[in-house]
């Protein structure tokens, strides 16, 4: 599951030493009530990036990706249309461990990214996720190059073009972390927003802890179990009004049984 690394490594390493080129990657990670969801990563590359390197669309390998189910999406147009490309990988979540694989499968800066799920007794409807671990670049460039790759090229790639232009992570790119989780906060080291918990990745070298808590529980109207527990109530209403409706009928019919004997008797 390295693909989503793959991607960044080709856009960042061989790309971002052009000095005034840009990327920007956000990763999203959504997970429902019942603990499964879907982590998206969306790369957008400006339009000097794609002008100055042609081959960027061309030298991207996603069959990995794909191989290990990533669904992609684009490149395509940046919605501003100015030229630059976007390109989209999602991939299910289907538990609380596959989360955590998933994050590890990204590369820097996520580095020990976890995501753990408990539920609560027995009956209880509740449940608590959480995430744990930091978001940190080390390394400047380096991070996103394989280290087969830094040993057959002897150091970063373009490092000259790098040094010259005196680019930086900081400066060329941004990461942006999201976690829309279910339940309500109950503690997070991020920022609220549009009902997700968001994080800036910093790429200078310096550490942003992750640690999040959700909890849900029937009275916040999220819990998994809530919506069963309606509908077997509706259910049981149900059922209960067809079964009068139905005994209705057969002492009603019993009923005319008896008068057409009283009649004719």
């Amino acid at each position: 599951m390295r693909a989503p690394r793959t991607l960044l490594a080709a856009c960042v390493v061989a790309l971002l030493a052009l000095t005034g080129c840009r990327l920007d990657v956000d990763v999203e990670l959504t997970i429902g009530p019942d603990g499964t969801g879907e982590l998206v990563v969306t790369a957008v590359a400006d339009a000097e990036l794609v002008e100055r390197v042609p081959g960027l669309v061309d030298d991207l390998r996603l069959d990995d990706a794909t191989a290990a189910g990533w669904s992609v999406e684009g490149p395509t147009a940046a919605p501003d249309d100015d030229g630059g490309l976007v390109l989209t990988l999602r991939h299910p979540v289907t538990s609380a461990d596959d989360a955590t694989n998933l994050l590890a499968s990204l590369g820097p800066p996520f580095s020990g990214v976890t995501m753990s799920r408990q539920l609560g007794p027995e009956g209880s409807n509740e449940a608590t996720t959480a995430l744990a671990g930091q978001l940190q670049l080390t390394g400047g460039f380096d991070a996103f190059a394989d280290s087969d790759l830094l040993a057959a090229v002897g150091g970063t790639p373009f490092a000259t073009d790098i040094a010259e232009a005196g680019a930086t992570p900081t400066e060329s790119m941004s990461i942006t972390f999201r976690a829309d989780l279910p339940g309500v906060v109950e503690s997070t080291t991020g920022t609220s927003r549009d009902g997700a918990i968001e994080w800036s990745a910093p790429l200078n070298g310096d550490a942003q802890d992750v640690a999040t808590t959700t909890a849900q529980r029937p009275e916040d109207g999220n819990g998994w179990a809530g919506p069963l527990s309606v509908l077997a109530l509706v259910l049981l209403v149900v059922w209960v009004l067809v079964a009068v409706a139905v005994i209705a009928l057969v002492v009603r019919a019993r009923a005319r049984r008896r008068h057409r004997r009283r009649s004719f008797g």
